[in-house]
């Protein structure tokens, strides 16, 4: 089971979530609170697997309390989600140690989806902000040689799809594998690549012309 935390300050989201996500096969929803401020000691007692954070709300950031969350355990993952795309907490959440970051939508499915990529070992981001992401990776880390990686079809075909902003799920239905299967690939993608994440895999795709 996948242990799962959520901060959120809008009752009613986080409510109806935090309902929909315990009802869920293999994820565990261990507590939902409406501000950050306990974050870290949250954590200490509950233990989760992977943490959902909001990115605006009383009491103090997000931002701010997922650094904190890092500093004392770092194999928590955590999922930041936010109603706006803001370049620079995208930016900076992502610097932080974000696992992924998501645009809130009505749609449950998607933070089920998020919650299994990251738990993997992956990262999620939303379509639009994996655009804005890989634009602003390219503009702080311009790299001006070509280096060779050798990637298989299926790790390209698969790169392919990251850089399109496709998620795990989507990733496995286009290219006729499993769920399973794309986190694999996926990982043999980061250790060839020399990257811990999507956002870098995606710039180095893009810079090296791998896909």
């Amino acid at each position: 089971m996948i242990r799962v935390v959520m901060f959120e300050d809008n009752k009613n989201f986080r409510e109806s979530l935090a309902l929909y996500l315990a009802g869920t096969e293999q994820i565990w929803m261990a507590g939902s609170y409406p501000d950050a401020r306990e974050a870290v000691s949250i954590v200490k007692k509950l233990k989760p697997d992977v943490v959902l954070m909001d990115i605006q709300m009383p009491h103090g950031s997000g931002i701010a309390a997922m650094i904190e969350i890092k500093k004392a355990y770092p194999q928590v993952k955590v999922l930041i989600q936010t109603v706006f795309e803001d370049d620079d907490k995208v930016f900076q959440a992502i610097c932080s140690g974000a696992s992924g970051y998501l645009v809130k939508s009505p749609n449950p499915e998607l933070y089920v989806q998020a919650i299994q990529e990251v738990y993997a070992g992956g990262s999620h981001l939303s379509p639009s902000i994996a655009r804005k992401v890989v634009d602003m990776f390219q503009q702080q880390f311009v790299k001006s040689q070509h280096t060779f990686v050798d990637l298989t079809r299926r790790e390209r075909e698969v790169l392919s799809c990251m850089v399109k902003g496709l998620s795990y799920k989507m990733i496995a239905d286009s290219c006729g594998i499993t769920f399973h299967t794309v986190c694999t690939h996926v990982n043999h993608i980061y250790e060839k690549l020399h990257v811990n994440s999507a956002p870098e895999a995606v710039v180095k795709a893009l810079e090296w012309k791998l896909v």
